[in-house]
C-alpha cells in the first residue's frame, strides 16, 4: 500500500492549510493564485501565465479525465498550451486519481509526479479562497513532511517573461501577411489559431527588434509577471506604433500596448482567473463571457487622449481592452482564444486578420 505523505500550505501571514501530497513530494514555494474553472486543468497547468505561481483551484473534484499522453511529433495538440507544466505547486479540495476519458493516458498525479511539481489535496479551497480575496494574493509555500522547509518566493520582482518566452524566432504557416507574434509566453492555442486564419506567423523572443522583420502586423500574446518589467518589449511596441504597423494584444499584451501608449498599469488585489468573467464592449454595449488569467490591469485614467477604454469588467469596472481611435492599435486583457473557456470574443481575432486583407 502507497504511503500517504502529509503537507501544509503555509501563507505569508502565517495561515497554516494541512493536506495530502500527489504529485512531486518536495517543498516549494511561490505566489498563491485562484481560479474558479470548472473544467481545463491541463489548458492552466500549462499556460504560461502561471509561471511562478502556486494554482489553487475552487472546483472541488480535480483529476477525474485525466491528461493525455505527451506529444510526440513537433506540432503540440489540445489541450497543451506549453511543453511543460507552468505553476510551481497545485492546490486542490479533492484528487481523483482514478481518470475516465477517452483521450487519457495517465493520471494528473503521475503527471505531476513526472514533471517534478508538487501538489496538496484535501485542502479546503473555499476557505483558502475566501482568505485571498479579502486579504488579497499572497506568497505562499507547499512543505513536505520529511523535507526542508523553503523560503517565501516573490515571482514578482523578477522578469518572468524573459523566464518563458520563446527562445528564437520561428515561422509558421503561409499566407499573404506575415504576422510577428510576440511570445511573452505565448499560448498555444493562439498560434494555432492565427494559423487557422491562413497567415505565416513568426514567433518571435520578447526583446526581438522589429526592424529585423518585415512585418504587416504584430500581435502581442498573453505572459506572466508584472508588466513593467517588460520594458525591451514595451520599445519595440512603440516602434510599431510609430510606424504605423497594425497591433493586437491579448492578456499581458493589453498591458503592455497601454504603456507603450504611455499609460500606467498597477497589480489587481486578488487578479482574475477563470472561465466566466463578463466583460462589455463600450463602442456597442454588447456583452461577453470570456476566460482570463491575469493579475494586473491598465489604468484607464492615464490613457492618452487619442487612446480609448474598448471593453470593461462588468464584475469590478476594470479595464478590458483598449483602442486607438484610429482603430489599428487595439488589445483585449480576456482570451478571445479561450482554451478552455468560452469562445464568444474568438471573432476579434477573425476582424483582426480580415483587417489586414482589406487593407484597414
Amino acid at each position: 500500500m502507497k504511503q500517504i505523505r502529509k503537507g501544509r500550505l503555509i501563507l505569508e501571514d502565517g495561515t497554516v492549510y494541512e493536506g495530502r501530497v500527489f504529485g512531486a513530494p518536495r517543498p516549494t514555494s511561490g505566489e498563491v493564485v485562484f481560479n474558479t474553472g470548472m473544467v481545463g486543468y491541463p489548458e492552466s497547468l500549462t499556460d504560461p501565465s502561471y509561471f511562478g505561481q502556486i494554482l489553487v483551484f475552487t472546483y472541488p473534484l480535480i483529476g477525474n479525465y485525466g491528461v493525455p499522453k505527451p506529444p510526440a511529433d513537433r506540432e503540440l495538440p489540445p489541450p497543451f498550451e506549453s511543453r511543460r507544466i507552468q505553476v510551481r505547486g497545485l492546490v486542490v479540495a479533492t484528487y481523483s486519481g482514478e481518470y475516465s476519458h477517452w483521450s487519457a493516458g495517465r493520471s494528473l498525479g503521475t503527471w505531476l509526479q513526472d514533471e517534478g511539481i508538487p501538489a496538496l489535496e484535501g485542502i479546503d479551497t473555499r476557505a483558502l479562497t475566501k482568505k485571498l480575496r479579502e486579504k488579497g494574493t499572497m506568497l505562499g509555500k507547499i512543505v513536505v513532511d520529511g523535507e526542508e522547509e523553503p523560503e517565501f518566493y516573490d515571482p514578482n520582482r523578477e522578469n518572468l517573461v524573459q523566464q518563458v518566452s520563446f527562445p528564437e524566432p520561428t515561422r509558421y504557416g503561409k499566407g499573404k501577411h506575415r504576422i510577428v507574434l510576440y511570445d511573452c509566453g505565448c499560448k498555444e492555442s493562439i498560434l494555432r489559431d492565427l494559423l487557422r486564419l491562413n497567415v505565416e506567423v513568426l514567433r518571435v523572443p520578447w526583446d526581438f527588434e522589429l526592424e529585423q522583420a518585415d512585418a504587416d502586423a504584430v500581435f502581442l500574446s498573453n505572459g506572466p509577471g508584472d508588466p513593467k518589467m517588460c520594458r525591451k518589449t514595451v520599445l519595440q511596441i512603440r516602434k510599431a506604433l510609430q510606424a504605423n504597423i497594425p497591433v493586437f494584444g491579448v492578456c499581458l499584451g493589453n498591458q503592455l500596448l497601454a504603456l507603450a501608449a504611455g499609460a500606467n498599469t498597477y497589480k489587481l488585489k486578488f487578479g482574475h482567473r477563470s472561465q466566466n468573467q463578463p466583460v462589455q464592449d463600450l463602442q456597442n454595449g454588447h456583452g461577453f463571457v470570456t476566460s482570463q488569467n491575469h493579475g494586473y490591469a491598465v489604468d484607464t485614467a492615464t490613457l492618452p487622449p487619442e487612446w480609448e477604454p474598448w471593453f470593461i469588467n462588468l464584475n469590478d469596472g476594470t479595464n478590458e481592452g483598449i483602442r486607438h481611435r484610429s482603430g489599428r492599435f487595439r488589445s483585449v486583457q480576456f482570451h478571445p482564444e479561450a482554451s478552455p473557456g468560452p469562445e464568444d470574443s474568438k471573432y476579434l481575432l477573425e476582424e483582426f486578420i480580415a483587417g489586414l486583407k482589406h487593407g484597414t
